[in-house]
């Protein structure tokens, strides 16, 4: 379960990704796949969370890792290089960000 707080030191990570109504399923889909069999089985992987918008046109994902360098190692894997190639087919964009916790509330 993701850990909101100003002081931790993760690494956490926003992406969010646009698409159809038609594609929305089908990429919650991949994504559910990735982090399921792949993405959450990686060194310094803590948690993550998948929302869609009620247009079903937005995927936002938080995730946090250990490391800044865990998340990278892990983006640039081969596997997930090759699951991102599916994942940009079934959207119109997608932007990763890192973020540090700024305040909570």
């Amino acid at each position: 379960m993701p850990q909101i707080a100003s002081d931790n030191s993760f690494q956490t990570v926003i992406t969010t990704f646009e698409m159809t109504p038609g594609t929305c399923q089908d990429l919650l889909d991949e994504l559910a796949d990735a982090y399921a069999n792949f993405i959450s089985k990686q060194p310094g992987f803590i948690a993550a969370g998948l929302h869609v918008n009620d247009a079903q046109t937005r995927i936002a994902n938080y995730s946090q890792w250990e490391r800044r360098e865990d998340f990278l190692a892990m983006l640039r894997s081969d596997e997930m290089r090759k699951r991102n190639r599916k994942i940009h087919d079934l959207c119109r964009s997608f932007e990763p960000v890192m973020y540090d916790v700024a305040k909570t509330f």
